[in-house]
């Protein structure tokens, strides 16, 4: 299915948020941001692109490269939140207890028009974006402690059988897809940007709900051939990592999963297609170096990344004949 053209929608930019490159000097071309500003597309005369990330806690610049997909896959990478599994109302709702409980006032609510700031893209953006915009008097890192303090407290309860109905429900035709691909011998990997100690509880939720009945699918993390998620957080006692500063829209989460995890690497990526419903996943897997089929009830298409992907669909049912290289629905 193909979606409407967004690049024609895009802001000329006279430079780059940060001086570094400016549009008919040194090559440039012109300087292109989409719908939701969060990118950045310097194109040179060339042809070349680059691509910065003027939200990032990382200054970068990275070369939009391009694999073309060309059915049948040897890999499916499938995102987690919102493409595989329907969560992202629970986790929105997490943002807004932390800011509830920064602020101090249990009445607060989040407004429509911060929905795309406050999903999609890591936790450190969504709680740096809140704290802007709501003037909170904290820094990340109490932000970051109060946000993982609701994620412990929600996501225990939910894996006690207390927490809130149909928080994790697996996205429709997700079981059928998942044994369609095992039985075609197509690699799946799953990426998500989320922390370990919140992807879990939610992929273990999903497939709890998706066995209810037989086939079973199992331990997900037997079933997957790779899940990488954005690492874990500091504590005590504990060591945390980097991943939650080089999450999606970096392209690192993608690029790691396919080479170290499936062993598939650059000379086979068009052999690769990934399933996303984010802008910042599109970002992600499009400068990783693969094509992307994007899903209609995310935020690709108000983000005005939609010619950024191979194809918008509705339901994974309808991906499966391009994955599989020949016109087949199950």
């Amino acid at each position: 299915m193909t979606a409407r053209n967004t690049i024609a929608e895009w802001k000329n930019l006279d430079c780059t948020y940060d001086g570094i490159f400016q549009a008919g000097r040194n090559g440039v071309k012109s300087i292109l941001s989409p719908l939701d500003g969060r990118s950045e597309f310097v194109v040179f005369q060339t042809g070349k692109i680059l691509v910065t990330l003027p939200n990032s806690a990382v200054p970068v610049y990275y070369p939009l490269i391009s694999h073309p997909f060309r059915g049948p896959a040897k890999a499916v990478l499938m995102d987690l939140d919102g493409t595989s599994i329907k969560s992202e109302g629970f986790w929105i709702g997490v943002i807004e207890q932390t800011v509830c409980a920064l602020m101090g006032n249990p009445s607060f609510r989040l407004s429509k028009e911060d929905i795309p700031f406050v999903s999609g893209f890591s936790v450190s953006e969504h709680l740096k974006y809140c704290i802007a915009k709501y003037r909170l008097d904290a820094d990340m890192e109490t932000a970051r402690k109060c946000y993982m303090d609701v994620v412990h407290r929600e996501t225990r309860e939910i894996l006690e059988g207390k927490g809130r109905e149909n928080a994790y429900m697996p996205a429709p035709g997700l079981k059928k897809f998942l044994q369609r691909l095992k039985e075609s011998h197509i690699k799946i990997g799953l990426v998500t940007s989320g922390l370990y100690e919140k992807a879990m509880p939610e992929i273990i939720s999903g497939f709890r709900e998706m066995d209810c009945r037989k086939p079973y699918l199992g331990d997900p993390m037997k079933f997957y051939d790779a899940v990488i998620t954005a690492g874990t957080s500091f504590g005590d006692g504990c060591a945390g990592t980097l991943g939650e500063l080089c999450a999606k829209p970096h392209p690192w989460l993608y690029r790691e999963i396919c080479e170290v995890g499936l062993g598939i690497h650059e000379e086979e990526f068009s052999s690769v297609i990934v399933l996303e419903d984010s802008a910042a996943g599109v970002l992600a897997a499009r400068l990783a170096g693969f094509d992307v089929i994007g899903m209609r009830d995310g935020n690709i298409e108000a983000a005005g990344l939609t010619d950024l992907v191979w194809s918008m669909e509705e339901r994974l049912e309808n991906i499966l004949p391009c994955i599989l290289g020949k016109e087949e629905r199950f």
